[in-house]
């Protein structure tokens, strides 16, 4: 059976936040792809006698969706800090998109950080939605509940108290979404718009 592989990301070092937590998160990530293998390695075991497990694999198609949601979801994260910080481009697609979606890109970005003091573990996501050919943010709950069918991550901010306990304790994740922000390199956002 096909696995799905850990990447690895070049990383420089981060304003505000650690080197020890980015290699920590690492961690975490590299669990996400280790259990998206185990479990669809078990359902294939399980499925041997389907009728049987039906009911434990249709458990663990539920928990698949949230170990592969977690894999892609960090990749998006760790991957918008390779290279370091980049402003946007100022006459990019991407940047004339926002501006046609949010009115400006100061709008968005004062929206997008709103989205992330969202309370409770789970994602600040920038979406494109091919169907409509449009931006749209939305939370995602968890790595799973939320996330929008037929829309291409652009941008995900991880707002899971790991990404930022450590670096900023509880009381600061709003330093953490404006420090998020000051590591971002926008050429690699840009690209995945495209």
């Amino acid at each position: 059976m096909k696995t799905f592989e850990t990447k690895t990301f070049d990383i420089p070092e981060l304003k505000g936040i650690s080197k020890k937590s980015i290699e920590e998160h690492l961690k975490l990530y590299s669990g996400y792809v280790k259990n998206a293998n185990n479990v669809l390695a078990k359902i294939a075991e399980l499925s041997k006698d389907a009728e049987n497990n039906a009911y434990v694999i249709g458990e663990l198609h539920r928990r698949f969706a949230f170990e592969y949601n977690g894999m892609r979801n960090h990749e998006s994260y760790f991957a918008s800090f390779q290279g370091g910080a980049k402003a946007i481009d100022e006459k990019s697609a991407l940047m004339e998109a926002i501006k046609k979606e949010y009115g400006s890109f100061d709008a968005w970005l004062s929206s997008f950080k709103g989205l992330a003091m969202t309370r409770g573990i789970g994602w600040a996501m920038l979406y494109y939605d091919r169907n409509d050919s449009r931006l749209i943010m939305s939370w995602v709950d968890e790595q799973h509940l939320g996330q929008l069918n037929a829309c291409d991550i652009i941008l995900g901010l991880d707002m899971w108290e790991h990404s930022y306990v450590a670096d900023y304790q509880p009381s600061g994740k709003k330093q953490y979404v404006e420090d998020f922000f000051a590591n971002l390199n926008w050429e690699i956002v840009e690209k995945r718009f495209h």
